[in-house]
């Protein structure tokens, strides 16, 4: 059974920075592409990272892009989420994901129904 376990998250004063992080259990990795979503209170969830795990490709949204940097850390099976510069609007539930199959695609890391196992969610908050 494959655990999400996300930690890392909390209140900072906007230009600052979090770190998240992901501990993934459970599973074997390599063929897995893990993603970060977003949900701020009554928007959809949103894509905001994603990592192909055995070939290290990532994909970042527009909206952070430049911001936030998704990494692998094979040998803890852990993904991380470096925020910088964070604004108001970065604020949300934050959600690591993980599935397999055919999510390689700058498309496909986008969709949020493709991905199989989720974490329980860290909540970031960015004041002003």
């Amino acid at each position: 059974q494959v655990q999400l376990v996300e930690s890392g998250g909390g209140l900072v004063q906007a230009g600052g920075s979090l770190r998240l992080s992901c501990a993934a259990s459970g599973g074997t990795f390599s063929s897995y592409a893990m993603g970060w979503f977003r949900q701020a209170p009554g928007k959809e969830r949103e894509f905001v990272a994603a990592i192909v795990w055995n070939s290290g490709r990532t994909y970042h949204a527009d909206s952070v892009k430049g911001r936030f940097t998704i990494s692998r850390d094979n040998a803890k099976n852990t993904v991380y989420l470096q925020m910088n510069s964070l604004k108001p609007e970065d604020t949300a539930v934050y959600y690591c994901a993980a599935g397999s199959g055919f999510i390689r695609t700058a498309q496909t890391v986008r969709v949020p129904a493709l991905y199989s196992f989720w974490g329980q969610g860290t909540q970031v908050t960015v004041s002003s």
